[in-house]
């Protein structure tokens, strides 16, 4: 048996290390490109410091009311950062890499899609996390916006919406054959997936129907689980499970139906 373990052991050694180093090659890509930095960072950065820097947006909407309408627009932010590098910054990478041919020159190699997929969700999943620690100290430390009361809940909530998330873009990934499609295909889950998240319209002011649908979406998942612990509680199971079926679900398909051209 010990013979058997020195024999594979450095095999799993080496094919942990191609995907740690794939990893770093992604980071450092998106870093230098700036399209994540940009797009997905950036662009909420200024949209959360344009809305705290609306005084009626500071102001509990009834006397004595615990949140603000700024209170309840971090989270809505933080889930609009995970959609712009979901289904914008990573589905135009690995979209500009096959219609360059990159995919088809990896195909001979032995990294495989489950692997170079990996690479893309780690390195898009640092960045998110980066972000979403941004988010939160610029409302805190600037606008005075309490961190969620349950911190262990939140984590839980906003690592399953993030697999969910960038899981959507995998899969979008996976099937398209270029950047013009990628953007296409994105825009159009994009803006029904804000919607329900409540970024034009709170989730609690919409008609019962829409409300319904708003739980069964990743992003209205994603809110449900923020709001319960900002709130002081775990999440409730319902929206953890459905954002582990879409991450779950949508990585498993990406991989078995990736295109390397």
């Amino acid at each position: 048996m010990s013979a058997l373990n020195t024999a594979t052991s450095p095999v799993a050694v080496k094919r942990g290390s191609v995907t740690w180093r794939l990893v770093k090659v992604e980071f450092t890509l998106y870093v230098r490109e700036k399209v994540a930095p940009i797009w997905g960072v950036g662009c909420p950065l200024i949209v959360l410091i344009i809305l705290g820097s609306i005084p009626a947006l500071r102001e509990p909407p009834e006397a004595g009311g615990a949140l603000t309408i700024f209170d309840m627009y971090v989270p809505v932010l933080i889930l609009f950062n995970l959609a712009i590098l979901a289904l914008t910054a990573l589905p135009n990478t690995l979209a500009g890499y096959r219609e360059n041919g990159v995919l088809r020159r990896m195909r001979t190699t032995p990294i495989g899609p489950a692997r170079l997929l990996t690479a893309q969700l780690v390195a898009n999943l640092v960045i998110a996390l980066v972000a979403m620690i941004l988010f939160l100290a610029v409302a805190g430390l600037g606008f005075g916006v309490d961190l969620p009361r349950n911190l262990i809940g939140f984590a839980v909530a906003w690592l399953l919406a993030a697999s969910a998330l960038l899981s959507i873009g995998l899969l979008v990934t996976a099937v398209v054959p270029g950047r013009n499609s990628a953007s296409a295909i994105g825009t159009v889950l994009f803006f029904p997936m804000m919607f329900f998240a409540g970024l034009w319209v709170p989730i609690t002011l919409m008609p019962p129907v829409l409300r319904t649908i708003s739980h069964y979406t990743p992003l209205g998942a994603g809110m449900q689980a923020f709001q319960d612990a900002y709130l002081g509680g775990f999440p409730s199971a319902l929206p953890l499970l459905i954002l582990a079926a879409y991450a779950a679900g949508c990585a498993v398909v990406a991989v078995r139906w990736f295109r390397w051209e």
